[in-house]
């Protein structure tokens, strides 16, 4: 059995970090563009956080180094996307954008560690850094949605939801879900039980709407249009 959890471990983390290269195509369009246009950053920072958490429950609990080393590997490729965002995001949205990293980032999740490491000690402290680690992945799967369903549905355009983003949430949800299963780590299986049924939702709203000819372009309006509505109140709204 310890072979197996292994295996499908290691298979979690390939797929994890093809998850986590999804966006590649959509960055390139930015640094090519030089603007965000309507892309979201909230899912970007709302992972950093979430991959932060689990590096350190990686490290806390034992035979879990599979759980820290790919999260590690996330944290930075989140890191390098939000420098892009606020790089070539607008500058009335770049104060913002940075505020929401400092609070989540580095507040948050300095304020969970620290926290946990001299309130609890062992299994109790194990059990509240996962359940900490589990509302933080919840916002995460639910983020990508929650940012991304208003754009799309009021342009009636695919456009600024990356259906490769969407697909690897799912792929994603699915094996770390086998994971938790096997090794009955169900800190592990609930966020990414959840995963996987945002995954499915986020791919049934893909599929209504790839084909529809949007309303109007939301590109013609980057600077008072969807994307200040969203950034702020979409994290709000499922934490």
């Amino acid at each position: 059995m310890a072979n197996t959890i292994f295996i499908v471990g290691v298979l979690g983390n390939i797929i994890s970090s093809l998850a986590y290269l999804s966006p590649l195509k959509t960055f390139w369009r930015i640094v090519k563009n030089r603007s965000t246009e309507d892309f979201s950053s909230i899912p970007y920072i709302c992972t950093l956080m979430n991959a932060t958490l689990w590096i350190y429950y990686g490290i806390t609990k034992p035979d879990s180094f599979l759980i820290a080393t790919i999260n590690g590997f996330g944290a930075v490729t989140q890191i390098v996307y939000i420098l892009i965002f606020l790089v070539f995001i607008s500058p009335r949205m770049r104060a913002k954008t940075a505020l929401l990293v400092g609070l989540l980032d580095v507040g948050f999740a300095a304020a969970a560690i620290s926290f946990t490491h001299f309130m609890f000690q062992g299994d109790v402290r194990i059990d509240v850094v996962g359940f900490i680690c589990d509302c933080s992945g919840m916002l995460v799967y639910a983020s990508p949605l929650a940012a991304m369903q208003k754009t799309v549905i009021t342009t009636k355009s695919v456009e600024f939801m990356p259906f490769l983003l969407s697909f690897a949430i799912l792929l994603n949800g699915g094996f770390w879900t086998l994971y938790a299963l096997l090794a009955k780590d169900i800190l592990v299986g609930i966020p990414n039980g959840i995963g996987l049924l945002l995954g499915i939702a986020q791919l049934i709203l893909y599929g209504i709407y790839h084909r529809y000819e949007p309303l109007k372009k939301a590109s013609d309006n980057l600077e008072d249009g969807l994307q200040n509505e969203s950034l702020i109140p979409a994290c709000d709204s499922v934490s």
